[in-house]
């Protein structure tokens, strides 16, 4: 059985931007590593028993099987003391300098071996986010040129979200041998594409299944026919394709969907696309992605700016947790709700493309360590939901 969990997370991404010369660690601009303790007891203290939570891969992974494991062992030790439980967050966005990027095809096979050298070190944790984002990720490094290989290409993007995604996947199996009972929630964002006009209906349909294609990998689930050109054109190979559809893990799987107001998009007739603001919402989305992959649901992310009134994020949060009551209602079984992050945030309304210091108020506490608003709106739904949701079943669900 899988207990409905209340999480928030730590802004761990940590992106290379400007060819490599200036990497986001939003740990570090942020104000973890030199307030870690004090972050997990404002965790504690809202009522919350999960953390997303990564140590910075940079820091931590110093070369094929050399690691610096100082700060993760104090950070996760202090977790398992307060009695929170981690969802370890391997890769966020960013990896070591000396593997150079999500191009490297040695990747998959080195991460791995990372994630297997992690869970020896910490046999205790359970739970698990190999690789945060997936198309995020390979989106905003090789097709729209932002972060770590800066490439703007159809073929560098499929070559990042294959090589990404086997990561998971080889990261996965190596976490399972050691810890069989392992749960993985893959964090990934839900998106939507909607037509502006009939001459965009075909591009925005096209766009709507390659959305799915970082979690069909995952999951095995065979390519469509216009999804298997897409990546043929892009370099794979019917055997790449092929490993994906044998080495699916999904019987040791959480949907981890996550959503903002940006994740939904109009699509013109010329091909270009805007934002769409919520238009559809997060559960008629996520609901489209569990009747896909059948697997037991996270809402793993979400936020809003606490805006000028100062009262949108709570307002926000109200409506997510609305949309997440709503899934329930129709049978999906959803296993937790995350208000990401735990403080403020710095350059994600450019989306770190630029080192411009602003900070974005959507944090459950501000930089400075004080709760808003929308961080006691939380504690108060926690305290009012906590233990009062039905448990889920993973057995139980559709095709298990």
């Amino acid at each position: 059985m899988l207990p409905f969990v209340f999480a928030t997370g730590i802004e761990s991404s940590s992106p290379t931007i400007v060819n490599g010369r200036i990497r986001r660690d939003q740990m570090e601009e942020c104000g973890h590593y030199r307030q870690w303790q004090a972050d997990f007891a404002l965790v504690a203290q809202l009522g919350i028993r999960t953390l997303r939570y990564g140590v910075p891969l940079h820091r931590t992974w110093l070369g094929p099987g050399r690691y610096d494991w100082e700060f993760a062992d104090q950070a996760f030790g202090e977790l398992r003391r307060l009695g929170i439980e981690p969802i370890a967050d391997l890769c966020h966005f960013g990896v070591p300098d000396w593997i150079g990027n999500f191009q490297n095809p040695d990747f998959p096979t080195l991460f791995s071996a990372y994630a297997r050298d992690f869970a020896l070190r910490y046999p205790w944790i359970r739970l698990y986010t190999p690789v945060n984002e997936m198309y995020v990720c390979a989106k905003f490094s090789a097709l729209f040129g932002w972060w770590n290989e800066q490439a703007r290409d159809h073929r560098s993007y499929v070559t990042a979200l294959k090589h990404l995604a086997k990561a998971n996947v080889l990261a996965m199996r190596a976490i399972v041998a050691l810890r069989p009972d392992a749960v993985f929630v893959q964090s990934e964002s839900s998106e939507y594409f909607h037509a502006s006009g009939p001459d965009a209906v075909d591009d925005a349909e096209r766009r709507n299944q390659l959305r799915f294609l970082s979690l069909d990998f995952n999951y095995g689930r065979p390519l469509d026919a216009m999804q298997r050109e897409f990546v043929l054109d892009g370099g794979m190979t019917p055997d790449e394709c092929r490993f994906f559809e044998e080495h699916a893990l999904c019987c040791h799987c959480i949907l981890g969907s996550d959503y903002y107001m940006t994740n939904e998009h109009d699509v013109d007739p010329d091909g270009t696309t805007h934002d769409a603001g919520e238009t559809l919402g997060f559960a008629m989305i996520a609901r489209e992605y569990f009747e896909r992959y059948g697997l037991p649901l996270m809402h793993t992310e979400t936020n809003l700016d606490q805006g000028s009134r100062g009262t949108e994020s709570r307002d926000w949060l109200r409506c997510q947790w609305a949309h997440v009551r709503s899934l329930m209602r129709c049978g999906v079984p959803v296993v937790g709700f995350t208000w990401y992050s735990l403080t403020d945030q710095i350059d994600w309304h450019i989306e770190l493309r630029e080192a411009r210091g602003i900070v974005n108020p959507r944090g459950l506490y501000d930089l400075q360590r004080c709760i808003r608003p929308v961080g006691g709106a939380y504690r108060d739904l926690i305290a009012a939901w906590d233990g009062r949701i039905a448990s889920v079943d993973p057995a139980a669900r559709p095709g298990a």
